[in-house]
């Protein structure tokens, strides 16, 4: 992050999510109506300019993984509520509108996690957007790096007593190994029930010629907007990890795993490519 700056790559993944509701044949991954208020006047102009660059193996690519991934942490929420779960924490929210369109209503609390600056950003566009703020709702304004997570979720309210779940999207990449063991072990100390979901990144060593090269550029420039790559792992690494912190019942899914769940009965293009898809979920 850029001092005082939101996050560039969080308007990137709003914007796909957004794409994913204006341009793909239903039946949707993703139903995120909120998704295409949120973005701004201005961006969905844009994004309607360009839309055709958006018709591309990569975009395709790019977009899918991003709504399958929201849709993933969705899906793995309303299951650990059956385990008597109540809080939800969204972990590098960024312009995630879960907590806005929440189907679970009083019955879960959510609390948003973000950089302070990206976090101020967001409350902006909503008030743009004409999107209210639920009761519901609690920010916790943290950042990853410098902070403490417990203190953060503390202030605004979250009980270190009651089972939770924790969503933690394009996030992991970015972090070093000892900020995202102590996020880990935050959780993992949570009462029984609880759980997480998240994405990671692949080794480039592990990934093709081509996809390498790509992925390459793309730390590149994401490291020229202050926000780089800093953790990549293995899957039977990061497994391991997440046993050794105690997460029982773990499930990591690769492209293959991802395309069959989610895409396998669509008609068009858009489907998961990229090598390095991972998602992962595990119980507390």
């Amino acid at each position: 992050m850029l001092p005082k700056k939101p996050s560039r790559t969080a308007m990137r993944v709003a914007s796909w999510r957004a794409a994913h509701q204006l341009l793909d044949a239903p039946p949707l991954v993703l139903e995120d109506p909120l998704a295409v208020r949120i973005l701004g006047e201005d961006e969905l102009a844009r994004l309607r300019g360009t839309a055709w660059r958006e018709r591309n193996p990569a975009s395709d690519s790019g977009r899918a993984f991003i709504v399958a991934r929201s849709r993933f942490a969705e899906d793995e929420l309303a299951r650990s509520l059956a385990r008597g779960v109540t809080q939800y924490v969204i972990l590098g929210a960024g312009l995630d509108t879960f907590a806005y369109r929440n189907p679970h209503g009083q019955a879960l609390r959510v609390f948003e996690v973000d950089h302070p600056a990206t976090q101020e950003w967001k409350r902006v566009r909503l008030e743009e957007a004409g999107i209210s703020v639920p009761p519901t709702l609690s920010y916790a304004p943290t950042d990853f790096e410098r902070e403490s997570l417990a203190e953060g979720l503390a202030n605004a309210g979250f009980s270190r007593q009651e089972p939770a779940f924790f969503s933690w999207l394009g996030v992991t990449m970015y972090l070093t190994q000892p900020a995202l063991d102590a996020t880990l072990a935050f959780v993992a100390a949570t009462p029984a029930g609880g759980g997480i979901a998240f994405d990671y990144m692949l080794p480039l060593e592990s990934l093709p010629f081509l996809e390498r090269a790509v992925l390459s550029l793309m730390a590149y420039r994401v490291a020229r907007v202050g926000e780089p790559f800093r953790t990549r792992m293995e899957p039977p690494e990061m497994q391991a990890r997440m046993a050794r912190f105690g997460f029982r019942n773990i499930v990591d899914l690769d492209r293959h795993a991802v395309n069959e769940r989610y895409f396998a009965a669509r008609r068009d293009h858009v489907r998961v490519r990229t090598h390095q898809a991972h998602l992962l979920s595990a119980e507390v």
